[in-house]
């Protein structure tokens, strides 16, 4: 990694979990419309937020949180076709992808983390060797909802505490094992073919992620590392809402060997959920498991 810029060191020395923290909390409040709508209108302008996507009008959102995540407009994102295709399960950037190698992920050019790290679990990471990874950033313009990119049960999660450094390129670039550094919230979906896993990566300003199968809430004053297992399973279709950001972050896909096999795509594109990322394997002979 070359010199940190002097935005890397300024948020070196904020108290990153205390501020996100206060600022989901600002946002959950139910301010007066005079100043609501002006901060929601602004933020939309400044960052590009698409409203003819928006189910409601900027007038319709009690918080400022209701507006960041934003439900859409009937038929905004359709499901690329194909009852094997491995769809995107959010709206973003394509960071790195490719293959997991000695249990290590590319997070930028020069710098590695590892699965174990990041699941925080070396006898679940150990299914991943050899398989593939995918990461997908999320903008303040896009959309935060998460879904599932495979059809298949949640039969456990994890949440990890962490800290809350920026997923955008500063952070990326600059901070060490950034992924499994973050606090971060996983979902273990089992397939026909296996178990696959959607880690959802907490950030700086990000006042929450949750998810629909539990009650498990991110960047609280308490939280402690959690690895449970779901009774009954929650069932997942591909396109089916999983979760959301409470301001944007970034997610992990991660598929073991013979899983997945990658379509056109390429880092630094833009994707919305439901368009093809490739092929998921959903019958294999062999499972890892």
């Amino acid at each position: 990694m070359g010199p940190k810029p002097l935005a890397f060191h300024l948020l070196q020395y904020l108290p990153r979990k205390h501020f996100s923290r206060l600022c989901g909390q600002v946002a959950d409040l139910p301010l007066p419309g005079i100043l609501l709508q002006p901060l929601i209108r602004t933020f939309a302008w400044a960052f590009g937020v698409d409203w003819s996507e928006a189910a409601l009008p900027p007038g319709a959102y009690r918080n400022f949180t209701e507006f960041f995540t934003r439900e859409l407009k009937p038929g905004m994102r359709p499901i690329a076709s194909g009852e094997t295709t491995l769809i995107s399960p959010v709206d973003g950037t394509i960071g790195q992808y490719g293959t997991i190698r000695d249990g290590r992920l590319i997070q930028a050019k020069g710098i590695d983390y590892s699965v174990e790290a990041l699941l925080g679990d070396p006898e679940r990471a150990r299914r991943y060797e050899g398989g593939e990874f995918l990461t997908i950033y999320l903008a303040p313009h896009n959309y935060h909802r998460i879904h599932s990119m495979v059809d298949g049960e949640v039969q456990a999660f994890s949440y990890i505490p962490g800290d809350l450094w920026t997923v955008s390129p500063l952070g990326v670039e600059h901070v060490e094992g950034l992924f499994a550094v973050n606090e971060r919230l996983t979902s273990f979906i089992t397939t026909s073919a296996g178990e696959c896993a959607l880690v959802k990566v907490g950030a700086t300003v990000v006042g929450r992620i949750r998810v629909r199968y539990d009650g498990q809430i991110s960047n609280r004053p308490d939280a402690t590392t959690r690895h449970a297992i779901l009774n009954p399973a929650f069932p997942i279709r591909r396109g089916e809402e999983l979760g959301q950001f409470e301001l944007g972050s970034t997610v992990v896909l991660l598929f073991q060997p013979g899983q997945v096999e990658w379509g056109n795509i390429r880092v630094g594109q833009p994707i919305r959920l439901g368009e093809a990322l490739g092929r998921f394997h959903y019958h294999r002979t062999e499972d890892k498991q």
